[in-house]
């Protein structure tokens, strides 16, 4: 599997945040490979192959669309790697809390109904 990220500055720690940031910059992407199935008199004729639904599906690519399905297929595959990267982000976080025993504790919602307090009598 191919694993790709970019850090904003080599001297700031990669933060969760900074990979989600990363991640939505992504504007297309595409699964698969693009081959070159066979020589034509005008140049090489190209194949987009993925697997959609569980099924390997194969496309013909006109040759002025390689370059922009190439990028995207690039741009899947750096996808997957921020994703990699997060995970390995926030599990390492979750882990330092859970062994410092700072586990982050999640506030009690406030109830939209007064309390009512019994009399002593």
């Amino acid at each position: 599997m191919y694993i790709a990220y970019t850090t904003l500055n080599m001297n700031t720690k990669t933060t969760p945040e900074s990979v989600l940031q990363q991640i939505a910059q992504i504007q297309r992407m595409d699964r698969g490979t693009v081959s070159i199935i066979r020589q034509g008199p005008d140049g090489p004729y190209y194949n987009h192959q993925c697997y959609e639904e569980g099924r390997n599906v194969s496309r013909y690519v006109p040759a002025e669309q390689v370059p922009d399905l190439k990028a995207a297929i690039q741009d899947f595959r750096r996808f997957q790697g921020l994703v990699e990267h997060y995970v390995h982000l926030v599990v390492e976080r979750t882990r330092t809390e859970r062994q410092t025993g700072l586990k982050k504790k999640t506030p009690r919602p406030n109830s939209s109904s007064p309390r009512i307090r019994k009399s002593n009598n």
